[in-house]
């Protein structure tokens, strides 16, 4: 209802021609209204004494003054300011008045309305009005800014302090029952997993710029202020674990509010594999530099398929431990029972790299390269040989069992004599399987060219220097069954900035199991995915020196132009 404030003001003069005049007010009821004001003029007189019949040549002066306020308690404040001022006008009238008190009144002379010469004109009474309307309009802009949103105190009040007490704990009721939880995971999309959207926070839509890492941050714009809260800790189906969005503040009944930086992680694959876990926290570094790598995470949430995780790969810990400097929380909940948890801040990732550029990837392999280098205390200089060639580390990651080379003693006969010939060229051969984090960490740091069959160890690759090769080997058969997954080294070699060198695939498969479908069937795959791999001696002497030749020029420019090692730099895109 639109809250009025009406002022009636009926004024008269006196006085001779030529005289001074005298004003003389009388203000109406002064209260709220809803509608068209009160046709009734004069209810209450400031001087229920004076005669108003007795004066002539009187003049009724209707002033209608309506205040649109937010706050009833204001409207008292601005009234009794108005009719103060008009008081004082009054008062001062009345004085005048007296000081001719003496003259005798002639009802044949000729008066003066409001005469020029008057202290009291209509000029004056119009200032005074808006000057009284001034005080009130700076008088209600301080008060709102002083008591925004508080209840007010003033004994003139209309609504009292315990009705606006009432009234918010109303509203908190209703926005904590406003706090909605749905499944985790969406089964109407378990079909589509990794189709379009996303069957994981199926209700919710990334932040994503071009190139940049795609996310969803909490509190924020797109969430509208609110934080993110999940209830529920099953290991098994996504579906009975849950997410909600609550205002701060007024959190769900019996919610823990958890505060610090908490990142929320979904995997479609898991967090042992070194390939799929450091694909699922690269968005994590990428957002932790956009940010200018300002705070770390206090907590990670691990999902896989909205099933909740509580370890990553010992891998995978201790190089986000080198990122983020500090050990790595992982939440299981096990102290808050089925009562929802809420975060003051969170940041998901659903997407893995999916929509990052291959510039932005680089710059996060960087960081993480340098950092685990750092983390490892990691130091060396670039050597040169006598001649002035640059020193060439060439590695044979090699595998055991599965995808291991059937006869690995020729093929590493192979590369040490292709290597010897290159002035500078050094060989080393490793096993991923009986490696410390620090000590693959070491060994990549000095690798240029990395020769290695397919498989999760070649995920160590990126924390070669930039520009460094990698030779890969395949099984039979991968080439027409194996599907896209097959590429994956491929492209963390064009992210991290490396050179694959192309992959060779046994077109024989000695020693083989043979399949009992046609070899094109997809059911053969089971029969070859880990198959033992053969070797080409002519085919691997030519390669192998094709890439030393390859990678002597490149570290000779690089040598020539700068250094390759630099620092663990973050700065904010």
């Amino acid at each position: 209802m639109e809250l009025v404030l009406l002022v009636v003001v009926s004024c008269y003069t006196d006085g001779e021609s030529g005289g001074a005049s005298g004003l003389s007010c009388m203000c109406s009821r002064i209260g709220l209204e809803a509608g068209m004001p009160q046709k009734k003029a004069f209810q209450d007189s400031i001087y229920p004494d004076t005669n108003v019949n007795v004066l002539q040549d009187e003049v009724q002066c209707i002033v209608t003054l309506r205040i649109t306020l937010l706050l009833e308690d204001h409207i008292i404040y601005a009234s009794s300011i108005w009719c103060i001022a008009f008081h004082a006008i009054v008062a001062m009238n009345k004085v005048a008045s007296d000081q001719k008190a003496h003259r005798a009144y002639d009802p044949k002379a000729k008066h003066t309305l409001f005469r020029v010469s008057s202290p009291y004109t209509p000029k004056a009474f119009i200032y005074s009005l808006a000057f009284t309307i001034a005080l009130c309009v700076l008088f209600l802009l301080r008060s709102s800014i002083q008591t925004s949103f508080s209840p007010s105190t003033s004994s003139w009040a209309f609504v009292s302090t315990d009705n606006y007490t009432e009234e918010l704990d109303r509203m908190g009721e209703m926005l904590k029952r406003s706090v909605t939880f749905l499944p985790l995971k969406d089964l109407r999309f378990s079909d589509t997993a990794l189709i379009g959207h996303t069957w994981f926070m199926s209700s919710l839509y990334d932040t994503h710029r071009e190139g940049e890492v795609q996310y969803q941050e909490f509190p924020s714009e797109s969430s509208q202020g609110r934080i993110l809260c999940i209830k529920g800790h099953d290991t098994h189906d996504g579906s009975w674990n849950y997410y909600g969005l609550a205002w701060p503040g007024f959190l769900p009944d019996n919610a823990t509010l958890l505060k610090g930086l908490t990142f929320v992680s979904y995997n479609h694959y898991n967090y042992d594999n070194i390939w799929h876990g450091l694909s699922s926290m690269v968005p994590f570094v990428a957002w932790h530099v956009k940010n200018g790598c300002k705070v770390g995470p206090a907590r990670w949430i691990l999902y896989h398929w909205g099933e909740l995780r509580f370890n990553m790969g010992v891998w995978l810990r201790t190089l986000m431990e080198a990122t983020f400097d500090g050990p790595i929380n992982i939440e299981g909940f096990k102290d808050y029972g089925a009562v929802p948890v809420c975060f003051d801040k969170a940041v998901v990732m659903r997407h893995n790299e999916g929509g990052m550029s291959r510039e932005k990837r680089m710059e996060v392999y960087d960081l993480i390269r340098c950092k685990a280098r750092t983390y490892c205390n990691v130091t060396k200089t670039r050597m040169r040989t006598k001649r002035g060639s640059p020193e060439i580390g060439m590695t044979l990651f090699m595998r055991t069992g599965p995808r291991s080379f059937r006869n690995e003693s020729v093929v590493v006969d192979i590369f040490r004599k292709e290597c010897a010939k290159v002035d500078g060229c050094r060989l080393s051969i490793a096993y991923a399987n009986n490696l410390t984090v620090c000590e693959q960490v070491k060994l990549m740091s000095s690798t240029d060219i990395l020769v290695s069959p397919h498989g999760a160890q070649l995920t160590n690759m990126f924390l070669m220097d930039r520009n460094s090769s990698v030779m890969e080997f395949f099984p039979k058969g991968w080439l027409k069954l194996a599907g896209i997954g097959q590429y994956v080294y491929h492209w963390i070699a064009s992210w991290s900035g490396m050179r694959h060198q192309g992959a060779w695939r046994d077109p024989v498969g000695e020693g083989v199991e043979k399949c009992p479908y046609p070899e094109d069937d997809r059911r053969c795959m089971s029969v070859f995915k880990n198959a033992r791999i053969g070797h080409n001696a002519t085919h691997f002497a030519e390669w192998s020196r094709n890439v030393l030749r390859d990678q002597v020029n490149v570290r000779k420019l690089e040598q020539a132009t700068s250094s390759r090692w630099g620092d663990c730099a973050c700065t904010a895109s």
